[in-house]
C-alpha cells in the first residue's frame, strides 16, 4: 500500500483546512496516511518560518485573506481570531501519536480537535478538553492521555519533527509521498494527481546537476 506521511500540528489553521481533504484523497486512492504530529515552532525555527506574531505586518494581514479564501473553498467554519490561540498543542498532538501507534484511526479525533480551536473557541491546551474530545470519538481518554504523557510519545514527537525538517517542509501541513514534499493545504490536489498518475517523485535537484 502506498503511504503518505502526514505532518501537522493541531494548532495549525491550514492543517485544519486541509484535513478532511487529505483524508478523502488517501481513501480515494487506497493510500495509507501515516500521522506525524510535529513541534510546529521547532519546524519554523529550522526551516525559515516565523511564529505569527513575529511576521511582518503585511504577512500577518495577508494571512487573513488566505484563510478567508480557503475557508470558503473548503466550506468549513473558521474563526479568524479564536479565543484560545496560540496555545501549547503538545498534549493534544501527542494523543494523535498514541492513537496512530496503537493502530486506531485518529482522523475523527483530529477533526474534532481542529474544530475545537478554530470553530468552537475551546482550549486545546486544557487536559479536560482533550479528554472530552477523545471520549467523544470512542477512545479511552485516561489511557490515551497517560500514554501521551510518556517519554515514548515525546520521543516520537521529536523524531516526527526531525523528519519534517529533513523533508524540507517550511511549515504545516505537509504531505510527503515517496520522498516528495507537498507543503500546505492548497497542495492536496497536487498530491491527489501524484497518487492518481503514479508518476515518479520530483526531486529538489535536477538529474546530473552539479553539487
Amino acid at each position: 500500500m502506498v503511504q503518505v506521511e502526514y505532518y501537522f500540528s493541531l494548532l495549525s489553521p491550514y492543517a485544519y483546512l486541509g484535513h478532511a481533504a487529505v483524508v478523502a484523497v488517501a481513501r480515494e486512492h487506497g493510500a495509507r496516511l501515516a500521522y506525524r504530529p510535529v513541534r510546529i515552532f521547532e519546524l519554523f525555527a529550522a526551516n525559515g518560518g516565523l511564529p505569527l506574531g513575529q511576521r511582518a505586518p503585511a504577512r500577518q494581514r495577508y494571512r487573513l485573506f488566505e484563510l478567508q479564501r480557503a475557508r470558503a473553498e473548503r466550506a468549513l467554519p473558521l474563526n479568524l481570531a479564536p479565543k484560545h490561540f496560540p496555545v501549547d498543542p503538545s498534549l493534544a498532538d501527542r494523543c494523535a501519536i498514541v492513537l496512530d501507534q496503537a493502530g486506531a484511526d485518529p482522523a475523527g479525533y483530529m477533526d474534532a480537535a481542529f474544530r475545537a480551536v478554530w470553530a468552537e473557541d475551546r482550549d486545546l491546551a486544557d487536559r479536560d478538553t482533550v479528554a472530552a474530545l477523545l471520549r467523544a470519538h470512542g477512545h479511552d481518554a485516561a489511557a490515551v492521555l497517560a500514554a501521551a504523557e510518556s517519554e515514548a510519545a515525546d520521543e516520537r514527537y521529536r523524531r516526527n519533527t526531525e523528519a519534517a525538517i529533513a523533508a524540507d517542509l517550511p511549515g504545516l501541513p505537509g504531505y510527503v509521498l515517496n520522498g516528495e514534499p507537498f507543503w500546505g493545504q492548497d497542495r492536496v490536489e497536487a498530491l491527489r494527481e501524484a497518487l492518481r498518475s503514479g508518476r515518479a517523485p520530483y526531486r529538489s535537484e535536477a538529474p546530473g546537476a552539479a553539487r
